[in-house]
């Protein structure tokens, strides 16, 4: 009867701490799940749609009903074998891709814009090496049916234009369909995609391709937007679009002097505002701007490149929006644009992700807190009311 009892006691503390074990591995299993993971639904989940009248003439006599719901994101910028750490690689794409996998399951988007700048290393990269970053790509951004994905080129992707060779730009081509001058339609509004890394204006091959395609898509758009009765005879035998004034899309900015005017919580440090930009390297130059102004005349541009927020008016009228980079590498705050959108209207609104250093607070938080719980359950932390029980006892018998 004694042995009995005296086992019983033995065994108490290892089922207590089996119990502390198990009640450790749940806090610590729940504080991972919340920060990577379930975080991505609790933020994304506070954005909305913006709001546009949906009623709109698309220039034939019909009504255009719906709204296209578009995202806009830009310099996702996935690491490649050369500079590229695994831990690093493997952190920004999974937050990448849970941020995108969540926002396409909670907002259901028609269509994604990525305005370049998708890889990091697709300068320099090998055929093998830009193999395996395509294969990462959409595995990160695999999309249901219903959302088209529509990338554009960034300089990082086929490199700067003395970089740039006609192979990088094929390559690039093949595994996007995309091309300069490419018009995207959808419900009855004009994107028109544009390859600015070969907007340099010096007659280089891929230069000379890329301003014929442009040119030839004007034509036709501005021929789409003439009045039936007004329409000129160079117009009569042209594929008539849908008349609506086109969003140019594209990586570099049009021409700016600096960030200087930018504003907004995830626009540039206020130390780098004022540096001045470099034509044809920070922004497009000032001929290529007022040449895709010219040809275009579009209601609405985005662009990407400088990795931060800017909203700029060109020609008095006409909204540049920049877009920040989606990555975390990039910014402690990414974010995406999302867009609603008729042929005669749109409305933007910003959806900001989690904040890595919110994140990374949580999980010191997490830690403190298990940290005490720990030297609680040894007996290694002195409880205060202990403490200051001692200090009363050592002051009386002094």
């Amino acid at each position: 009867m004694l042995q009995s009892s005296s086992s019983a006691v033995r065994t108490l503390p290892l089922k207590r701490r089996i119990c502390f074990l198990m009640k450790l591995t749940c806090f610590i299993s729940s504080v991972f799940l919340f920060c990577e993971f379930l975080i991505y639904y609790v933020v994304i989940f506070q954005c909305r749609w913006p709001e546009v009248k949906a009623g709109a003439h698309t220039g034939n006599g019909e009504i255009s009903t719906s709204v296209l719901k578009a995202l806009f994101l830009a310099d996702t910028h996935l690491l490649g074998e050369i500079k590229g750490h695994w831990l690093d690689k493997l952190r920004r794409e999974w937050q990448m891709e849970r941020s995108f996998q969540t926002a396409l399951w909670l907002l259901q988007p028609d269509i994604v814009f990525i305005l370049g700048d998708v890889f990091d290393e697709g300068k320099w990269s090998s055929p093998q090496a830009w193999a395996d970053d395509v294969r990462r790509f959409q595995k990160m951004f695999r999309h249901p049916v219903p959302t088209e994905l529509v990338v554009v080129v960034g300089n990082h992707d086929i490199g700067f234009h003395y970089e740039m060779t006609a192979y990088k730009v094929k390559r690039f081509e093949k595994v996007f369909n995309f091309t300069s001058g490419k018009l995207v339609t959808r419900k009855g509004v004009n994107f028109v995609l544009v390859n600015s890394v070969a907007m340099e204006g010096d007659g280089c091959a891929v230069c000379g391709a890329s301003e014929a395609e442009l040119t030839a898509l004007s034509r036709r758009l501005n021929c789409s937007l003439q009045k039936q009765n007004h329409s000129s005879k160079r117009c009569s035998d042209m594929e008539k679009l849908p008349a609506s004034e086109p969003i140019l899309l594209q990586h570099y900015p049009l021409h700016r002097k600096s960030d200087a005017e930018c504003t907004g919580e995830d626009a540039a440090a206020p130390e780098e505002r004022n540096v001045p930009f470099r034509e044809k390297y920070d922004v497009l130059s000032r001929e290529a701007s007022q040449k895709l102004i010219w040809w275009f005349h579009p209601r609405l541009i985005l662009s990407g490149h400088t990795h931060s927020a800017c909203e700029v008016l060109h020609a008095g009228r006409i909204p540049e929006i920049s877009v920040p980079s989606f990555s975390w590498r990039n910014r402690n705050n990414p974010s995406f644009i999302m867009g609603s959108v008729t042929p005669t209207a749109f409305s933007l609104r910003k959806c900001f992700l989690p904040y890595e250093s919110r994140v990374f607070t949580l999980y010191c938080a997490a830690g403190a807190l298990l940290a005490i719980l720990v030297l609680a359950h040894f007996q290694l932390l002195t409880p205060p009311f202990y403490f200051a029980q001692r200090l009363i006892s050592k002051h009386k018998a002094v």
